[in-house]
């Protein structure tokens, strides 16, 4: 039997515009994308080899990441996605992080779609978070005081995929060191039309102490939140910037990550419990675990979801998004991108 003709697909660039277009409005299905390719990650029938940073000595807060990973099921395509991190962007009023996708071809290697992805990117973070808010609750109250430490973009992602997946709170806490960003945020809720009771707290602690889901949002770079005593009260606490909590804080949680051995890297505070401990006995399993069944989160302890965050659920959303154009009849096609394809000319 001869194998089939393979030839070379079309490139195609799609735009941050276009991406936004394919996913707005919908958070109950990217939900369900991202925790099917956390099955499936789950399952083994996905490659995610460790993140690559390049860091720079001049420029100590700054980073770039290359994530390269190959996911199977019905999505099947390969890929990396290049994100970078420039903190001091802010105070030029412009986002900290900008991002590609590529998106290859299984059968030939060639890249077939270069994505504008700190949309995608904060989408499948945002999906992620909702998730865990979700399954992590299940066994206690439903919490109705969320607080949000730290109030970024991914912060603002976060709050959309939560109402859009059906959550609603009496009260929402807001928390940033910077007064102007914590007033912004306060804004773009009151904008929404949210029904909770909106408060900016002077402290960290208050907001923790007075919110039942606890969502880290921070560029933090190191823990900064120390005093196991200001989660008493049990939250779910979604620890989407990895770095905001000491390991003592980790070590009296149930704590739930997407991968373990990626998120034992790069001095998150998952990886400082296992340096303090010398073991991983404080870790109870990832997400996809407490999806079936294999892991149950005790109502009577801080349950704490810390994702690494993984270049598989940047590939799903991708190739959500460029099936969606596809459909659309908007996709941008590169002609000749590929110039040299015979190979003696």
């Amino acid at each position: 039997m001869t194998n089939p003709q393979l030839t070379v697909p079309p490139f195609a660039v799609i735009s941050g515009a276009q991406v936004q277009t394919a996913l707005q409005g919908r958070e109950k299905h990217l939900v369900e994308v991202v925790e099917d390719t956390y099955r499936l990650h789950g399952a083994g029938a996905s490659v995610n080899p460790p993140s690559c940073f390049l860091r720079f000595p001049d420029r100590r807060s700054s980073r770039m990441i290359a994530l390269p990973a190959s996911i199977g099921g019905e999505a099947q395509v390969d890929g990396l996605k290049w994100i970078s991190s420039f903190p001091e962007n802010v105070a030029s009023d412009i986002p900290r992080a900008s991002a590609v996708l590529i998106l290859n071809d299984p059968a030939t290697g060639y890249p077939f779609a270069c994505l504008e992805s700190s949309i995608i990117s904060a989408t499948r973070t945002a999906a992620s978070a909702a998730s865990a808010a979700d399954w992590l609750s299940r066994g206690r109250p439903r919490p109705l005081r969320v607080g949000f430490f730290g109030t970024g973009l991914i912060a603002r992602y976060i709050h959309t995929f939560l109402e859009g997946t059906g959550w609603s709170f009496d009260e929402i806490g807001v928390y940033d060191l910077s007064a102007d960003s914590a007033a912004g945020f306060r804004l773009y809720l009151e904008q929404t039309g949210t029904a909770g009771r909106i408060t900016v707290h002077h402290s960290a602690e208050e907001l923790i102490r007075l919110s039942d889901l606890v969502v880290f949002a921070t560029v933090a770079g190191r823990p900064h939140v120390h005093d196991p005593s200001w989660f008493a009260h049990h939250p779910v606490v979604l620890h989407v910037s990895l770095r905001d909590l000491a390991p003592q804080i980790l070590l009296a949680s149930t704590n739930i990550v997407d991968d373990v051995e990626h998120c034992l890297t790069a001095d998150t505070s998952p990886h400082l419990a296992e340096q303090l401990t010398g073991n991983r006995d404080f870790l109870h399993g990832t997400l996809d675990d407490v999806m079936n069944g294999r892991v149950t989160v005790p109502a009577d302890r801080t349950a704490v979801f810390s994702p690494f965050g993984l270049g598989v659920l940047d590939l799903a959303v991708g190739k959500y998004v460029y099936d969606e154009v596809v459909r659309s009849g908007q996709l941008q096609v590169v002609d000749n991108f590929f110039h040299e394809l015979r190979r003696y000319g």
